[in-house]
């Protein structure tokens, strides 16, 4: 099994995280030092380190969907000792990362997994899955920003793709407007950015949905495994 795959199937990381946890000379394979993306190991005798630590394949594979609130990372360990998201599933008997990413402020489903191939497919960017968020912005969009908004905008050095934007309620004395807004990017902070970009900033974002994943019954700050039928739905997902 390629070093990469391995530590994915262990749970430690996504494959392409544990990429670059080999090229930070972090992954140690019989006590060497090991930094070859493509080398191939005996999983039943070799002995894999990373960090210092022994890893070994997880023989469970668990997963979650957890209803974020605001004021966690989604890192495992953060720079400034901000509260994270495992430590709100700390009684899942096997370690779980998340997939993918939601910023510091913005809450809703996130899911966690050890399943690091799994991980891998709904993070890489040729898997196009729909992240469906509900954003509160200032002021009421129009008919140009929205189609502006679907058509992709120029945010730092990039095009959006063609994204979803729907106007589901207006306060015109208070002017905010809830959107409803669909992407299959997963870029640092996008809806915000987008919202910016079209002159409504967002005052408040949740994610409700992954695909036809759909976050309900889950309290904020609670998790609940998934079914049999979410997690089949997740690995048939091209």
């Amino acid at each position: 099994m390629r070093i990469n795959k391995y530590i994915a199937s262990c749970g430690i990381a996504s494959r392409r995280k544990a990429e670059e946890l080999i090229l930070e000379n972090r992954v140690k394979v019989n006590g060497k030092v090991i930094n070859e993306l493509s080398l191939k190991i005996d999983e039943k005798k070799d002995k894999v380190e990373v960090d210092g630590n022994i890893i070994g394949l997880e023989e469970e594979l668990v997963y979650i969907m957890l209803n974020k609130p605001e004021g966690y990372v989604t890192t495992v360990k953060d720079q400034f000792d901000r509260k994270s998201v495992v430590d709100l599933v700390k009684d899942v008997k096997v370690r779980v990362y998340p997939i993918g990413r939601l910023d510091y402020e913005t809450s809703g489903l996130l899911l966690l997994t050890n399943d690091g191939d799994l991980t891998y497919k709904l993070t890489h960017p040729k898997h196009e899955v729909d992240k469906t968020y509900v954003a509160t912005v200032k002021g009421i969009p129009n008919k140009s920003e929205i189609e502006n908004f679907e058509k992709g905008l120029y945010i730092e050095d990039y095009k959006t793709s063609p994204a979803k934007i729907k106007i589901v309620k207006k306060n015109i004395e208070k002017n905010y407007a809830v959107c409803e807004i669909k992407i299959h990017e997963g870029r640092n902070r996008q809806v915000r950015k987008m919202c910016k970009a079209i002159n409504h900033p967002v005052m408040n974002l949740r994610r409700k949905a992954m695909g036809k994943i759909i976050l309900r019954d889950v309290e904020i700050g609670k998790y609940r495994h998934l079914t049999k039928d979410e997690v089949e739905y997740l690995k048939k997902l091209k």
